[in-house]
């Protein structure tokens, strides 16, 4: 199984974008821990940063996305989400 990190040693291009929400949680989440736990050589770790926001930046989008749906759905009626 090729890691996150052999991925960007071996591809120098801009990663394409995640299928799904989950992937991207589950890159996102690998990321950090090889980050976090000095996996990374220190010439990959801004490319790993830059890999991070692309990733924070597409689950926000997701994210809000439902958040506009469920908006809609609710009783037919414009309302605030609250996931509490």
């Amino acid at each position: 199984m090729q890691t996150a990190q052999t991925a960007m040693a071996r591809s120098p291009h801009i990663p394409k974008e995640p299928a799904s929400y989950e992937l991207a949680l589950a890159e996102l989440d690998r990321l950090v821990q090889q980050m976090e736990g000095g996996q990374l050589p220190l010439d990959q770790l801004l490319d790993g940063y830059r890999r991070g926001a692309e990733l924070l930046a597409f689950c926000r989008s997701r994210l809000q996305a439902v958040e506009e749906q469920v908006k809609v759905l609710e009783d037919g009626q414009l309302k605030a989400w609250n996931p509490a």
